[in-house]
């Protein structure tokens, strides 16, 4: 059963109704000074902890005066403009009396569907952990079209938790889990503590929007389940609007656990085993020898490259004698492999004419 003791990353989605007064349009400080405090809790008990926010919208609309009401995209691309770095600075200022380092990261879908962008924003997601920072996400408004939205932030959160490696993902909604059937106007429906796998009959009881200010509704929290699950993250969706959510969440609050299928590396496995190599790499003997104790794959062990292709592709890596060793997903395209191939990693540099990563393939990006 997923909680959040054993967990050792955690997504928490916020929507824009936890933090912005739906009547004032002011940021809700109070409760947000909450969720700090929750944060810091997770922090100081080991845990990596990843924001996912909504509310640039509905604070920039305020400042700028527009009428309430659905804006078009051009208005709500200002809004997010004007709304986003007030969002940035509110979290800034919460967790800074814990010594809480924060950052801001702004994402499409595009960022999670094309691999290169996907690889170059989990390393920048991963670097930013290692260094103790809690990340503050959202979709890109400003930029962002119909063709390359999300369109809401619980299935933007189910992709950072995917590319971030988490184990828990945790909805912070205006319900306490899911039901049989819209609680506020069907008296009869049940909430399912527990969902082990998404059927069509779960997905048939899932209903549209219940706020005004939400762009998803119970729908988009079963799409987000789907790809947590399988990413091999469990899903919690709880009511939000309590003070510390998350201590309220380990101290028993209701909700509805989504289980994950296996854990987030192991799925993360699978995921590249299923790819179609699209080149191979040969190592020599020493490098092979690296590879079976776990480490990654550097350009000095590499003897020839075959194939085309390009970085966050999968590509086979053999030994001298044509024995698939593993498959990873490469971090150079097939022209620069060829260029520093049995090269120290520290000669990258006068070779390609900028700075390139230490490894060809990274260990975490690699099946054996």
């Amino acid at each position: 059963m997923a909680s959040l003791a054993t967990a050792k990353r955690i997504v928490i989605k916020i929507g824009s109704a936890l933090l912005v007064d739906t009547q004032t349009g002011a940021l809700r400080l109070d409760w947000l000074k909450g969720l700090a405090r929750d944060v810091d809790a997770q922090k100081r008990a080991g845990r990596d902890v990843l924001l996912v926010s909504s509310g640039s919208i509905a604070l920039g609309r305020k400042v700028l005066g527009m009428p309430d009401g659905i804006l078009t995209l051009e208005q709500s691309q200002a809004a997010a403009a004007v709304g986003q770095i007030r969002l940035a600075r509110a979290y800034e200022e919460v967790l800074a009396p814990y010594d809480i380092k924060t950052e801001q990261v702004l994402l499409t879908l595009e960022d999670s569907t094309d691999r290169r962008r996907y690889l170059n924003s989990s390393a920048t997601l991963t670097t930013l952990m290692v260094f103790g920072v809690v990340p503050i996400i959202n979709e890109n408004d400003t930029v962002a079209t119909d063709e390359i939205r999300f369109g809401d932030n619980d299935r933007l959160a189910a992709q950072v938790a995917s590319m971030s490696g988490a184990d828990v993902l945790v909805l912070l909604s205006d319900v306490d889990g899911f039901y049989t059937g819209n609680p506020k106007v069907d008296a009869e429906a049940k909430r399912i503590d527990n969902i082990t796998k998404i059927t069509p009959e779960l997905e048939l009881m899932a209903g549209g929007a219940v706020s005004l200010s939400a762009k998803g509704g119970m729908k988009t929290k079963v799409m987000a389940a789907k790809t947590a699950m399988q990413s091999g993250c469990a899903m919690a969706i709880m009511l939000g609007d309590v003070d510390q959510p998350l201590k309220a969440l380990a101290n028993g609050a209701a909700c509805s656990w989504f289980q994950a299928v296996g854990d987030p590396q192991t799925a993360r496995k699978q995921w590249i085993a299923a790819m179609k190599p699209k080149g191979v790499l040969v190592v020599d003997a020493g490098a092979a020898d690296a590879l079976t104790q776990g480490k990654s794959l550097l350009p000095a062990g590499v003897t020839a490259c075959q194939g085309v292709f390009i970085r966050g592709d999968m590509v086979s890596i053999s030994d001298q004698f044509g024995n698939e060793l593993a498959r990873g997903l490469v971090d150079y395209d097939a022209a620069e492999v060829n260029a520093i191939a049995g090269c120290h990693s520290s000669e990258i540099k006068d070779i390609l004419g900028y700075p390139g990563r230490a490894s060809l393939i990274h260990r975490d990006n690699m099946v054996m």
